[in-house]
């Protein structure tokens, strides 16, 4: 039997990438120290640090296992030729070939999500619950998973299609034209989704009138920042963790914190982690990040346009006919190594965005102590590990460690200092 080119790279990749990724999990436990680095001493008190330890290492062992899992369920699938089964059975059906591929795509893609059910609902209930984190109620996930289907159908279903109507009838240049429809929707998404969709999710209260509201709008105007309202957001109806984020663009711009973070921080604090938010935007992170992100699927969708026809690609799953389709599919596996190249620069670049932004806060709020406490105390409340390890922190890392994050804020200081 002839040699499958094709398959033996899908399998190479897909095993260094569980590998790589299994060893950088367990390199991270390993690198768990005994004691708090110095700089950080005051973010948790013994007991609190024990228990970010057990935290990490429960984590880790769940995610190790679920990763697992799903490998060894692709593997049986692929091996007992269950792509081709569907495949043909759908055919079968004589549905117009559209509808094939919708067909394909969303019936794998509902059922990995059934599969992968118990391990959310263990994550949520078992693992989060444990250390004090779920607020979910089964209501909420229940509902949190049905409006995200909902969503995935009606949005990705309908882009889904595009994408293989552009590669059944445009010819050659149908990657260029899929590129701008993609790119297209996701740039609209970042207008609509603040709107229209984050609203599905959670409630958005705006801020109400005080000392938080007027120190923000007064820190904002300083910076020539202009926004219509800040939100709060029902954070703590799922997680007792905390986060605040700006999204959307021109009237669209929406800046939100989670009632969990207003909970817990002063509003110098509050203020400092805005002014970080905000410099992403005054340092154009966003469009950079957007900008990066049409790159990508343009390079996704020109290899797939060079791998589409060829026949090995789906021998390699024992497919007996070519579809697009299937290839869409089979490519994503393909693209394995492509992808893990582009992760990396996308995550470094995402990290010095953060130390970017970070310096943003201290040369332009007037207490910039306060983003270092904040910080911490972010941290603290989450259980962060305090040592992670290098090579985890490349492969999976947007924001930087704390300590490099706090030692990056006050050298800023210093220097602000001694100018």
């Amino acid at each position: 039997m002839e040699l499958n080119v094709f398959f033996v790279i899908i399998v190479a990749t897909v095993a260094f990438e569980y590998v790589l990724s299994m060893s950088a999990k367990l390199f991270n436990l390993r690198a768990l120290a005994p004691e708090q680095p110095e700089a950080l001493n005051d973010v948790y008190d013994p007991d609190q640090y024990r228990r970010s330890q057990e935290y990490t290492r429960a984590t880790t062992r769940f995610e190790l296992t679920a990763k697992t899992f799903r490998l060894a369920l692709l593997l049986a699938f692929w091996f007992s030729g269950g792509f081709n089964i569907l495949d043909s059975a759908i055919r079968d059906l004589g549905y117009p070939f559209i509808v094939d591929g919708l067909l394909f795509i969303g019936i794998l893609g509902i059922g990995f999500m059934i599969l992968n059910l118990p391990f959310d609902l263990y994550s949520t209930f078992i693992i989060e619950e444990r250390f004090g984190f779920n607020r979910t109620s089964p209501r909420t996930f229940v509902e949190d998973r049905g409006k995200g289907l909902l969503l995935s159908i009606a949005l990705g279903g309908a882009l889904l299609a595009a994408v293989l109507a552009l590669f059944e009838y445009a010819g050659s240049l149908a990657w260029l034209y899929c590129w701008a429809a993609v790119s297209g929707v996701t740039i609209l998404l970042e207008f609509v989704a603040p709107t229209w969709i984050m609203p599905l999710f959670s409630k958005f209260t705006p801020l109400e009138p005080g000392e938080l509201r007027d120190k923000i709008f007064a820190y904002a105007g300083s910076v020539g920042f202009g926004v219509g309202d800040i939100y709060v957001v029902d954070g703590s109806k799922r997680s007792t963790k905390a986060n605040a984020f700006f999204t959307g663009f021109g009237s669209r711009k929406r800046i939100a914190l989670f009632d969990t973070l207003v909970e817990k921080h002063t509003t110098p604090e509050l203020v400092s982690v805005l002014a970080h938010e905000i410099g992403h935007y005054k340092k154009k992170h966003v469009l950079l990040r957007m900008a990066l992100g049409v790159a990508h699927v343009g390079v996704l969708f020109f290899f797939l346009s060079v791998f589409l026809g060829s026949q090995g690609l789906y021998d390699a799953f024992g497919m007996e006919e070519r579809s697009t389709y299937a290839g869409l599919l089979f490519f994503g596996l393909l693209y394995t190594p492509i992808e893990l190249g582009l992760s990396l620069i996308l995550f470094a670049v995402s990290r010095r965005h953060e130390y970017d932004a970070d310096r943003w806060a201290v040369e332009t709020f007037h207490e910039p102590v306060a983003l270092v406490a904040a910080l911490k105390k972010l941290s603290a409340d989450n259980l962060t590990n305090l040592s992670p390890h290098p090579l985890l922190v490349a492969l999976e890392f947007t924001h930087p460690p704390l300590l490099q994050r706090v030692n990056a804020i006050e050298d800023a200081i210093a220097r602000r200092g001694a100018g």
